[in-house]
Order: structure tokens, then sequence, then C-alpha cells
């Protein structure tokens, strides 16, 4: 039955396959229920409480992408815009985790609106076939810098007279991330079926020897327990008065403009490396993706967390073979389960789950081979597409050079005809951004 309501069968894949691609993407992602819950108690909110809104967020968000859009992509609440929540909006700005939910809020219902009237659609269809492409290696290259750069493995690191440089190789952290690049490129080398969730255990396993100080076990040795109450977070919205004041608005407009350019990045690059794009360079059922995500975002503000969105570690699912729904429909499931078993799986160490992420950063670079070389005004919006992303720490900005550069050197080279409306758009879009920097 699951087959032919997902069509596995027909999209070259197995029950199997899914199934270990969900596993793969759940166990790559997991960290966030740690994560986001340390982020928002930062900003006054309850941390049992926050666990399990995000836990619920996640579950309901990946339910509808897998049983309404029926793509191999997970949600959950998203990592730099729960920092700018906490860090700007709570902290530098001096605003409440209240009026912060509310504009969460209403970034939601505005996104219902423009989904439903095809405006997220337009945007994502707008953009060139090349800079799709770019942008999948783009978020290759990303994904592994923060893999490398992650606090606790620092391979990479803040340098002194250079931006960055190599860190200490000899901590515990940056031996064991080596350590699961090694494991599961062996796997790989040699086909073995769900190399990357091998590696992955594998590293938390060798993370419990006495000494390296990686991971450990739960407390008390519980490993089950129930969720805690959602009671202290649940349905906080602040009235109407606070809501029609510029720093409202202001606060409003950059989770909106960077979840909705971070989620276009994720879709079209995930999509792209998993061959999903149409003929055309569309993604299939973007339209139901996109509500996922607005629903996913309009229910977790209820619930009480940050903006949720899809998540780039999807493409871990992806590079095991996962291609339609019923791996969305694993990763749901582990959430779920996640609520009662939450000191398991937060077990899995950084060390582990950044070597994933530099070996999802290679499976990434695949989509290069697609992009025309030969057209410079092609190949320059790519290659910045491509190189702003880990730079700027950002798909978001990457996408924003990839957009502008293309329209500036169509339009001046004399090929104005090849751009069309929604791009044009855009593109002013990004330059209002960075002449009144919006959101730095």
């Amino acid at each position: 039955m699951l087959d032919k309501f997902f069509n596995i069968t027909g999209q070259g894949s197995n029950m199997k396959t899914e199934i270990v691609a969900g596993l793969t993407t759940f166990a790559t992602m997991a960290y966030i229920l740690a994560v986001n819950p340390y982020f928002l108690s930062v900003a006054g909110m309850d941390y049992g409480a926050v666990m399990t809104a995000t836990a619920l967020s996640a579950v309901i968000a990946t339910l509808v992408m897998a049983l309404v859009a029926k793509l191999p992509f997970a949600l959950a609440p998203g990592m730099g815009l729960n920092a700018f929540f906490a860090f700007t909006v709570c902290g530098v700005m001096g605003c409440s985790w209240q009026l912060a939910l509310t504009a969460v809020f209403a970034e939601g219902i505005i996104f219902l609106l423009l989904t439903f009237f095809n405006v997220r659609e337009a945007i994502i269809n707008s953009i060139p076939t090349n800079i799709k492409h770019a942008i999948s290696v783009g978020i290759g290259l990303f994904i592994a810098f923060i893999g490398l750069a992650h606090k606790d493995v620092a391979i990479i690191v803040q340098g002194q007279g250079v931006p960055v440089h190599l860190g200490n190789l000899h901590s515990a952290g940056a031996l064991l991330c080596i350590l699961g690049i090694i494991v599961i490129g062996i796997l790989l080398v040699r086909n073995v079926k769900g190399a990357i969730l091998i590696g992955l255990l594998a590293v938390t396993v060798v993370g419990l020897i006495p000494g390296l100080d990686v991971t450990s076990l739960p407390k008390d040795g519980g490993l089950v327990s129930l969720p805690p109450s959602l009671e202290p977070i649940f349905f906080k919205f602040v009235g109407f008065e606070e809501v029609l004041s510029w720093k409202f608005v202001s606060i409003l407009f950059v989770f909106l403009f960077v979840d909705m350019f971070d989620t276009v990045g994720t879709l079209v690059g995930v999509s792209s490396k998993a061959n999903l794009l149409d003929s055309e360079g569309r993604v299939p059922r973007v339209k139901q993706a996109l509500f996922a995500d607005a629903i996913g975002t309009t229910a977790g503000a209820v619930l009480g967390t940050s903006t949720v969105t899809t998540y780039v570690e999807s493409a871990a699912g992806v590079a095991e073979g996962g291609k339609t729904g019923m791996t969305s429909l694993v990763v749901a499931f582990m959430f779920f389960l996640a609520l009662f078993f939450t000191p398991l799986f937060t077990m899995i160490p950084a060390a582990a789950s950044s070597s994933v992420l530099v070996i999802i950063g290679i499976f990434m670079m695949s989509p290069i081979t697609k992009i025309n070389f030969d057209d410079y005004s092609e190949f320059i919006p790519a290659f910045l597409t491509m190189i702003m992303m880990p730079l700027a720490y950002s798909i978001a900005e990457g996408i924003a050079f990839g957009m502008l550069s293309y329209v500036i050197l169509k339009v001046l080279t004399g090929r104005y005809k090849e751009l069309n409306i929604a791009m044009i758009c855009i593109s002013f879009l990004f330059v209002l951004k960075y002449i009144y920097n919006i959101g730095e």
C-alpha cells in the first residue's frame, strides 16, 4: 500500500532504501532536539517545553511533506533563525520571546498566503537552471564547512591574521570526525548500503570510550520518559498593540526574507542532487512542499518554537537513495519517538554528525557537471552562488549574489530577453536589502 501511495518502485527505489534514508536524515538532524531548546532557553523560554515543541513541530511539518508533497525532505525549527530569535531579537533588541513568537506566527500566516497565491512557487521557478545546480554545489560547500568548523570539532577555526586556519587535529572531536569520514568513505567505496548511518553510529559508540569526553550515556541510565509539558510556552503571543510597531515589522521582514530563500535554496539544491528536477529545472510538487514549510512554521509558533524550515540535512537521506515521501514519513515517525526517547537521541555527538555533513557536502558536488562553463553570463553567477554560501555562511546570501550578478550581466550584455519579471523583482528586493542593510 505504501509502495503504491508513494510510487516507491516507480521512482526506482525500494522500501528498505527509503527506511534507511529516513533514519539517516533523522540521525543527522537529531541534534536540533538539544540545540534548539538551548538557544531558546537563552531567550527565557522553558527548556523542556521547547524540546517538546521542537519534536512536535518537526512531526507536523514533515508529515505534511511526506503525505502531501511526497518528497524526501525533512523539516524542523531552523538553525540560524533560532539564533536570530534568541540572540538578536530577544538579546540585542531586548524584545520578549512572546513578541518574537508572534512574529514567527505572522511569518507562517504570510507564507501560507504567498504559497496559496503561488508567489513562492513563482520565485523558485524563476531561478535559472544553472543557478539551481550551483545552489546544490554551494549548499554542499556550506554544510561541509559547517561540519568542519563546529566548535566541538574545530578542524577549521577562526584565524589570527587570516580569516580561518586549521585547528587542533589532536583533539578528540577532530579525531573522531576524521575517523567518521574515513569509515563512511570506506563503506561507500565498498558499496555498503546504509554507509552514512553505520558511520554515524560507529563514531557515537567510539565516543563513549572513557577519557574522550565526546558523548556519554543518559544520566541515571534513563532512556524513556514522558515529554515535558508545553504549558509554559503554548500559544503565548503578544497583544495587538505591540504588533503595530516598526520594530515588529522589521523583525518580521528578516524572518520572512531569510526563511524564504533558505527554504528555496534547500528545496532546489537537494532536488537537483536527487535528480528530481523536471526537464525545465522545476521542483516537483513544490507548492505542496512550501505548504509543509508554512504549516510547520505556523504550528511551531503556536506550540512555542522558532521558524520551521526544510533541512539541508535531507541531503543525507537523498545520498542514501531516498526519493519519495516514505523517507520523510520515517523521519516524522522518528521525531515522534524522540518525544519519549529524547535522552537516547541526544547522545549523537557533534563529531559524528559533523563527519556526516562533510560526506554530504561531497555528494552535493555532482550537479556542478551540469553547469554551463562556456557561457560566462551563466557561469559567473553560478560561481558566485557557490562560493558565497560558505564564505557568507548563508544560503540566502549565495542566492542573492547569484541572482543579482545574473540580472546585471544579462542586462549589460544586451541579453535582457533571457530574464523574466519574477527574476527582476527578486533582484530588486535584494538591492533594497543591501542598500538598507536589512537583516544586518
